[in-house]
């Protein structure tokens, strides 16, 4: 029954793709070309048009640059205020000392031969 739901499909597939092939080789073996359109030619300007000219713009006169410099006023700061000298005191905190640390985790100094398996994973239990 399988067989014979994917046989149709394959079937149609081969005939489809024959009758294109036939259609190609038709269409290649045809000696007349299509008339296609021509090209419209339009008329082409013989000369260019002029370029057109630069106005030309009036030079403006700028007044002489001053030889010296102005300087600026002197400017005094008043005298910083002085600081208070009754600045409360921080207070210092005590925090108790961390205990020591006498041990560390054991780390295996051998890497074992044998490993735990999955059980979906790990091959069948051997008969013999």
């Amino acid at each position: 029954m399988a067989s014979t739901k994917s046989f149709i499909p394959v079937l149609l597939v081969i005939v489809t793709m024959s009758s294109m092939i036939l259609e190609a080789r038709q269409l290649l073996q045809t000696t007349t070309q299509p008339n296609f359109p021509g090209i419209p030619t339009f008329p082409r300007p013989t000369t260019l048009p002029p370029l057109p000219s630069i106005p030309t713009f009036s030079q403006g006169s700028l007044p002489p640059l001053p030889t010296n410099i102005p300087s600026l006023p002197k400017l005094t700061m008043p005298p910083l205020q002085s600081f208070p000298t009754n600045i409360p005191t921080i207070p210092s905190l005590n925090i108790p000392p961390l205990p020591a640390v006498t041990s560390l985790p054991n780390i295996p100094t051998s890497i074992p031969t044998t490993f735990p398996s999955i059980p979906f994973l790990s091959s069948p239990p051997s008969s013999t």
